[in-house]
């Protein structure tokens, strides 16, 4: 250094091997990279815990410093991911979907009236080892009844969804010949969602008592059995 404070020319020079600015931004580089994948990771705890949350305790009553609590954070490291418990919500919503479509896209449900039955059976089967997921549901869509609910809209949305798309799958049945003629797709979409719901809840209030899986895939059987063409 000279008597500035600032490096002189011959000391400036970089020694042979020494490593430049150039070798330092790789470095950087996977700094931010493991940053990211931590944060990633971090997230994605948050989800889990919340959803087990939310599905316990329903939206009104969880909190965010539980959550935070559980997944170590302070309320203001949780609040850094997701600026809001509706926001939260909203993503536990997603993560939900998002699950769902692993299983059965909804928006392309198979074409005709008992391949769509069967796709459902499976479903049905899937929940029944997920009871988490049937409980966040349940919790959430009998909360989400009052408007005011963050969930209410999107809550009505997916019942209209499953609703017109069992519908649409049963109609044509009925037009290729499949099911009866006779057939009201809409009506015997909206027994089926029914169906579903009524069992789930009976499940998850006394799951040692009833198999839930078994008993909708004999509804099913006996269903395509009475409105095969």
């Amino acid at each position: 250094m000279d008597a500035s404070g600032t490096a002189s020319s011959e000391t400036a020079k970089q020694a042979p091997g020494s490593a430049g600015p150039e070798a330092a931004a790789p470095a950087r580089g996977r700094g931010r990279r493991q940053g990211y994948a931590t944060g990633d990771a971090r997230r994605a705890r948050i989800l889990n815990i919340a959803l087990q949350e939310f599905g316990e305790n329903g939206y009104r009553g969880t909190s965010l410093a539980r959550i935070a609590e559980r997944a170590e954070l302070t309320q203001a490291g949780l609040l850094h991911h997701f600026r809001s418990k509706q926001e939260l919500l909203t993503a536990v919503l997603d993560l939900r979907d998002s699950m769902d479509a692993e299983r059965l896209d909804l928006s392309n449900l198979p074409d005709g009236g008992e391949p769509t039955l069967r796709a459902l059976v499976a479903l049905v089967e899937h929940n029944a080892r997920k009871p988490g997921i049937v409980q966040l549901f349940t919790v959430l869509t009998g909360e989400a009844v009052t408007t005011d609910h963050p969930a209410h809209a999107w809550a009505r949305e997916r019942y209209r969804l499953l609703s017109t798309s069992i519908t649409t799958a049963l109609r044509h049945g009925t037009e290729s010949g499949e099911l009866r003629a006779d057939l009201d797709p809409d009506a015997c979409g909206r027994q089926v969602i029914a169906m579903m719901d009524g069992l789930q809840l009976q499940w998850l209030l006394d799951p040692d008592q009833m198999d839930m899986a078994a008993v909708f895939r004999a509804y099913v059987e006996g269903l395509l059995g009475q409105i095969r063409a």
